[in-house]
């Protein structure tokens, strides 16, 4: 869906302001794979492009959380990471692209062992097989911001920008979803092929797996000659509903109209309509019964206008 929308962003609005944009369609994977579970998930999403800072992603993670709340999900938690930080040290120790997705992949996994005997091979300084294999430890509360901040004294530019990037992030999260707890994991780095900047996703007690995601992907409208800042999330409707807590009203089935060529009856249907209320006209020698057609209401005149009675 994210690129479809940045091909709206890049074409049709082409706007110099920021651009909010929401979707909800059926995606196919390949296999069933992230919070959805599924081949072809029910996907809802907002993309914001057109600004590179901290507080457009924190304005995506409340909306993400805003969402999850809405389908009654309770007790939320977040976890925060930043891809940047690795893409920085990775930059620093000059690893070519196997290295790099080598050592993402022990990452992944947290495979302490093979990380550092792999980093021993490679022709790097202590401090920067530290800095690389310290990632995979950097998981927990708040405290991890800080410990990061030691690890990677010495870096280069880019890593220590990121984790700045990520503790104003933080910081602004905390302020504005003050009863959503924060997780952090510099070594959880989904989304690694195209994320640039902080990733996040939401996730419940008792269920392994994230329920919402997102995080920043900058000039993904490249492609489209419109390269912008992005960032965004998306989750699957199906299991918000199967997981929320809330009490949904039941949808009233649709209003038979008869099949009479009458004025006021097409005034009243065109009225009923505009209400939000499905009609469905009878066609002329049809088959079948009202509850075929999911009907379980019928216009009919009672002597002086029509109206609405149950079936």
């Amino acid at each position: 869906m994210t690129p479809q929308a940045a091909r709206i962003d890049a074409h049709r609005l082409q706007r110099a302001a920021p651009t909010r944009l929401c979707y909800l369609g059926t995606v196919l994977r390949t296999r069933p794979d992230g919070f959805a579970g599924s081949r072809s998930p029910l996907q809802v999403g907002a993309e914001l492009f057109g600004h590179a800072g901290a507080e457009s992603d924190v304005e995506i993670l409340e909306l993400m959380v805003a969402t999850l709340v809405l389908t009654g999900i309770e007790d939320i938690y977040v976890d925060l990471g930043h891809v940047g930080i690795y893409r920085g040290l990775a930059r620093d120790a000059d690893l070519d692209a196997d290295q790099e997705a080598f050592l993402f992949d022990t990452l992944q996994r947290k495979a302490i062992p093979e990380m550092q005997a792999f980093l021993s091979q490679l022709d790097l300084s202590t401090a920067q097989r530290e800095r690389l294999a310290g990632l995979a430890t950097l998981n927990g509360d708040a405290e991890v911001l800080q410990k990061a901040k030691t690890l990677l004294q010495g870096s280069g530019v880019a890593a220590r920008a990121a984790l700045d990037n990520l503790v104003r992030i933080a910081a602004l999260a905390q302020q504005r979803l003050p009863g959503v707890p924060l997780h952090y994991d510099l070594a959880e780095l989904r989304g690694y092929q195209y994320q640039t900047g902080v990733v996040f996703a939401a996730f419940v007690a008792d269920r392994g797996q994230e329920i919402a995601r997102g995080g920043r992907y900058d000039e993904i409208g490249k492609v489209f000659g419109r390269a912008r800042p992005a960032t965004g999330f998306s989750t699957d409707l199906r299991t918000l509903m199967q997981l929320g807590n809330r009490d949904w009203p039941a949808g009233s089935g649709a209003i038979l109209a008869p099949a009479e060529d009458d004025v006021a009856l097409a005034e009243k249907v065109r009225t009923l309509r505009a209400r939000g209320e499905a009609v469905i006209q009878q066609l002329p020698g049809q088959k079948g019964s009202f509850s075929e057609m999911g009907c379980d209401r019928m216009l009919r005149w009672d002597g002086s206008a029509w109206v609405v009675e149950t079936l």
